[in-house]
């Protein structure tokens, strides 16, 4: 938990009956007087955000800006991306986990759709419930009131999500071995895996290798290293440095010794 006289953030555990549906609940507040600008990195999560007080933004790198007013879903977040918090503002995240989101909705109400979803706005079940947290007066009580609006429309995960939930051997082909499992075809548990998830197995295995070598960045700068980039290469399994540079660039839209020097900055500051 992080947290300042003027701005606070932290986050919120998610009870052991929840923890296939959320991975945690975010909460910030800005109580200074002036604007604060914070980062989110990629996640491939759907993320359900609540917003009080004052509108926050979010900013693409296209540069496309986003005022939230009540509440606003979005994801899996492929790119880091920033959001803003003017002074008065407090936000209530709610990040799903796989195919948590899938199963709230399905892929009926999108496919029967036939409104821009902008006339939905002032109409759909999150801005009711929105009114509802207005009236609680603690984060556990609006953590908790999200919970129990959710469980009678949660469906259960299926055995093939399941197992695609908690695959985890990367020398294994994972569409080949759940199909193999379930006497499915191959495309099925690759449209299954892109309708419920929201991504493919493809692209979560260039998200999990980009997080390694992240992971092996910051610890070789914590340990005070030199950061071998032909070493990040060979166990990240990357064909050659420009593709690790595409990556970077892809993800978080700086390159690795960008990212590098960063890190360097915030783990070793230089005494004033």
């Amino acid at each position: 938990m992080e947290l300042h006289s003027e701005y606070n953030e932290y986050r919120v555990s998610v009870p052991q009956e929840f923890e296939s549906v959320f991975t945690h609940f975010y909460f910030a507040e800005n109580s200074s007087e002036a604007s604060v600008t914070k980062t989110l990195l990629p996640t491939y999560q759907t993320i359900l955000l609540f917003c009080f007080g004052e509108n926050a933004t979010m900013s693409t790198r296209e540069k496309t800006i986003i005022s939230i007013d009540k509440c606003v879903v979005f994801g899996p977040v492929r790119q880091a991306f920033e959001y803003t918090f003017p002074a008065g503002c407090s936000i209530m995240a709610a990040n799903f986990k796989d195919d948590a989101f899938y199963r709230f909705f399905g892929k009926t109400s999108i496919e029967h759709s036939v409104r821009h979803p902008d006339e939905l706005l002032e109409e759909n079940c999150f801005t009711d419930l929105w009114h509802q947290l207005m009236q609680l007066d603690s984060t556990t009580e609006q953590v908790n009131h999200i919970l129990e609006f959710c469980r009678p429309y949660l469906q259960h995960q299926d055995s093939t999500s399941q197992l695609l939930s908690s695959f985890d051997n990367h020398l294994l082909n994972p569409v080949k071995v759940i199909a193999e499992q379930t006497q499915q075809t191959e495309r099925n548990i690759q449209r299954k895996q892109k309708e419920q998830f929201g991504y493919s197995l493809k692209e979560l295995n260039r998200y999990n290798r980009f997080l390694k070598a992240i992971k092996i960045i910051e610890e070789e700068t914590e340990k005070q290293k030199q950061v071998k980039w032909f070493t990040i290469i060979d166990e990240c399994g990357y064909y050659d440095q420009s593709q690790l540079i595409h990556d970077f660039k892809h993800f978080i839209n700086i390159s690795p010794a960008q990212y590098l020097k960063f890190q360097q900055e915030i783990c070793n500051p230089k005494s004033q």
